[in-house]
């Protein structure tokens, strides 16, 4: 009799919905899904509110909408995206865009600029890009700050370069004069969309993570000297895919990041020069790539164990980082039934 009872009453609450409801988010979670070679960024808040920074290749088969869809709905649980930023108007970075929206809506659009015919773009896809975020569009300039909602633990997403300008003032922690900044020339100015990155930087509590986008040189070392107006961090996307136009060394040794992730493909980026720029970094306790890089040597790559998609032929492993609910700590994890390795903030 008592087993019916307690049956019966297992019944009631569940049909009233009092237990098994989903339990509310409470951590920051960064899906670095694999668009092999392209970057698609995915932040999930801990109230539920997404931001994608860009979003793959288009491809005929859909792949790459299709990865981020899949990462979307069946592991965060989205039903829309309230925010797609476009770091830049380059086509490994907003060209899954017209068959993504087919699968799920997008809120906001943000980018770095309206295009002009005599700039460098993928002018193929930018009016298909004009035509999805008509009426849902906002530039974003250095200082500018996209609006989500906080809950106990203070979150702030700041734009900290855009349309080739840095922030003006500093932000983050451990901002100051840059030292390695005498050491490091400048390279011939880059033309390219490349340069006119948006770059973002996630706080979250103590935690902060960096994502520049695909920005290059010149543009990287203006925004930390004279003086580092970023600071350090605790995660920090290895910009423009690991290519050695990019990745200043002023810029990698200021912000002195306890952890990177690479979005490389196997045959595009993770430059042997980079590689070897983040194993020299003190303090930098993981560098993972989402691709090995198969023209170069096992050695001239990171870890076989921080890799996640090994073989050219890949099933599109993604590596996801979630922060604790208070901010004090994150963990980093391959694919979903990878391991998850532990790190604290700095």
């Amino acid at each position: 009799m008592q087993i019916q009872v307690r049956t019966l009453l297992l019944f009631i609450l569940i049909a009233s919905g009092a237990v098994l409801a989903a339990p509310p988010q409470n951590r920051l979670d960064i899906y670095f899904i694999d668009v092999e070679g392209g970057a698609a960024t995915l932040i999930v808040t801990p109230l539920g509110q997404s931001v994608l920074i860009d979003c793959g290749w288009k491809e005929a088969d859909q792949r790459d909408a299709k990865r981020i869809l899949h990462v979307a709905s069946k592991l965060a649980n989205l039903t829309k995206l309230d925010y797609f930023v476009s770091t830049h108007f380059h086509t490994d970075h907003f060209g899954s865009l017209s068959q993504l929206t087919r699968m799920i809506p997008i809120t906001h659009y943000l980018d770095h600029a309206r295009m002009k015919e005599d700039q460098e773009y993928d002018k193929n896809l930018y009016p298909e890009y004009l035509r999805l975020s008509e009426s849902k569009r906002r530039v974003l300039k250095a200082g500018d700050v996209i609006p989500l909602q906080s809950g106990a633990t203070p979150l702030k997403l700041s734009c900290v370069v855009s349309d080739g300008i840095p922030i003006s003032h500093p932000v983050g922690k451990g901002h100051g004069p840059n030292p390695c900044c005498n050491s490091v020339a400048l390279k011939e100015p880059d033309p390219s969309d490349n340069a006119k990155s948006i770059g973002l930087l996630l706080s979250f509590g103590n935690f902060e993570f960096l994502n520049l986008g695909d920005l290059t040189w010149n543009v990287e070392h203006s925004l930390v000297c004279p003086e580092n107006r970023i600071g350090i961090v605790d995660l920090l996307m290895v910009t423009h895919h690991g290519m050695n136009i990019s990745n200043n060394p002023a810029l990698v040794r200021a912000i002195h990041p306890k952890v990177t992730v690479m979005c490389n493909g196997p045959r595009k980026g993770g430059h042997p020069e980079v590689v070897s720029l983040l194993k020299s970094l003190a303090g930098l306790e993981a560098a993972y790539q989402l691709h090995r890089n198969v023209t170069t040597s096992e050695e001239e790559n990171t870890s076989r164990e921080l890799i996640a998609n090994w073989d050219e032929n890949c099933q599109g492993r993604y590596i996801k980082a979630s922060v604790s609910p208070v901010g004090d700590s994150y963990q980093i994890s391959i694919g979903p039934d990878g391991s998850a390795r532990a790190f604290s903030v700095q």
